[in-house]
């Protein structure tokens, strides 16, 4: 089954409402999360409940893969990487979908047998497709883009389900040759959940805050 006649704008759409629905997207209560980067953050998206929903996550893989032939070219595509180990499933599915080779990659290589940071087979000069399941900074997708260089593959793209949509991480992507693409962001998803009752105005309004600063927004609620 393929997503056909449809806009990114649909798409966005699409995926937002299911995040929303398996309640992948949460609002703090009190107490901030805490990302990986340090940051804290009153809202937290976890695309990794897709997993748990055949359905939906068969509805994600088929949006990725129309971005994919729409908008990337699956002639310039010789393998699909997935990142440990988010990112691993929905490689696994993507390529499984595009009848596509898969990768995955580690953070760092593994301390012993061949001390190998790829897992699966890449050669020299291989088209690498990164998918994750979202993107905050760029920093892990820049690691990433690394342990695939090391290996000898090319790497042009990176592809998401969600965005945050900071600035300076496409910026740092960009400075790495790497072209950002995402399934959903905040725009579409922050109306949906106002509009559908799942966030408040005054949370939604919260959201926005953060998004204009996030390394400072803690800095603006009292605990």
């Amino acid at each position: 089954m393929y997503v056909v006649d449809v806009t990114m704008e649909d798409i966005s759409e699409m995926c937002s409402e299911i995040l929303l629905k398996i309640e992948s997207v949460h609002f703090y209560d009190g107490v901030p999360y805490q990302f990986t980067s340090g940051v804290l953050s009153p809202v937290y998206v976890d695309c990794r409940k897709i997993i748990s929903y055949p359905n939906e996550r068969r509805k994600i893989i088929e949006c990725a893969s129309y971005i994919v032939r729409e908008n990337i070219g699956i002639q310039n595509i010789d393998i699909i990487a997935g990142g440990e180990t988010a990112g691993i499933p929905f490689a696994a599915w993507l390529s499984e979908e595009l009848d596509i080779p898969m990768i995955y990659v580690r953070k760092t290589p593994k301390g012993h047998g061949r001390l190998a940071q790829i897992e699966g087979k890449i050669e020299k000069g291989d088209k690498v497709l990164l998918f994750e399941d979202l993107i905050f900074d760029s920093s892990s997708k820049i690691n990433f883009f690394k342990g695939v260089s090391n290996a000898g593959g090319i790497m042009k793209h990176v592809l998401v389900i969600f965005e945050y949509g900071i600035p300076k991480a496409r910026e740092k992507l960009k400075e790495h040759g790497l072209m950002l693409h995402s399934l959903v962001n905040w725009d579409v998803l922050l109306s949906l959940a106002y509009e559908d009752g799942y966030f408040s105005n005054d949370e939604c309004k919260e959201i926005r805050k953060f998004l204009k600063n996030p390394q400072n927004w803690a800095k603006t609620v009292q605990r």
